[in-house]
């Protein structure tokens, strides 16, 4: 009993923002003043935000750049983990050791070494740099994850892969990946949400105004004197959308990808 109260408080805690930020945005443009008064329900701030704003353009650029990132991250992050789990060549060991040394270095330090870095590369203000910093960041992680999780799938699956004259690669590609759907899962879910939410890079890196992404777009509704708070909170209602969709399509496979992961490695 005590442990049942003890989960829906936890419970109410965690949805206590969600439910607060969705009664303001329905309640116009001053509704932030009270929010909990059950009446003046409006959908006003929402056709504001999709008709006078640079939302759709935000969105759609965070789209192509949580969607980029996912793709690259996912492919790369699998490819690591699999050569790192199966092959052994020099430099094995100190390759995952390097990844687990770059999650110990905040962003704020990444920002200007990362901008140089793009600057002699032409890739500032763009969405391909945007994704190959992203991927910087969520790759190292998602490695260690996927090569946790392709060291519980039997070697032996590699070996008649061979066997019947697959490559490498075509045992990575045609016998290991549809194994690893549940890591896959799991990695996709955070790649996509370490894009799809992330404010300081996009900031420091992205100057045109056309390819702002939904975070930084969001930052034009705060002036020096005031914040449009209904704005603010239909957009965020409105951001929520595809990241609990993609929850909801991948959560089968995320308990048993984090808990593979987790397990060994």
């Amino acid at each position: 009993m005590a442990l049942h109260a003890a989960l829906v408080l936890a419970s109410l805690i965690a949805l206590f923002p969600i439910v607060f930020i969705v009664l303001v945005s329905v309640r116009g443009e001053n509704g932030w003043t009270h929010p909990l008064e059950m009446t003046g329900f409006t959908f006003a701030n929402y056709s504001h935000v999709l008709g006078d704003t640079e939302f759709v353009t935000w969105f759609i650029n965070s789209a192509v750049v949580a969607g980029g990132t996912m793709l690259v991250g996912v492919f790369i992050s699998a490819s690591a983990g699999y050569a790192v789990s199966r092959m052994r060549f020099p430099g094995h060991k100190s390759l995952m050791w390097s990844f687990l040394l770059c999650q110990m270095f905040p962003v704020a330090v990444l920002i200007v070494p990362l901008y140089n870095i793009l600057g002699r590369l032409g890739l500032l203000d763009s969405y391909g740099g945007l994704i190959i910093t992203y991927c910087s960041v969520s790759v190292p992680f998602c490695a260690w994850m996927l090569k946790g999780y392709f060291d519980t799938i039997p070697t032996e699956i590699d070996e008649s892969g061979r066997v019947d004259g697959l490559t490498p690669f075509g045992t990575f590609w045609r016998l290991i990946i549809p194994l690893a759907r549940p890591g896959l899962a799991v990695t996709a879910f955070y790649t996509f949400l370490t894009a799809w939410g992330e404010v300081a890079f996009a900031s420091s890196f992205m100057s045109s105004e056309g390819k702002y992404t939904l975070a930084v777009g969001l930052q034009t509704f705060v002036g020096p004197h005031r914040a449009e708070w209904g704005l603010m909170t239909a957009s965020s209602v409105l951001i929520m959308i595809p990241a609990g969709l993609l929850f909801f399509f991948a959560q089968r496979h995320l308990v048993a990808g984090l808990t593979a992961g987790g397990t060994k490695g």
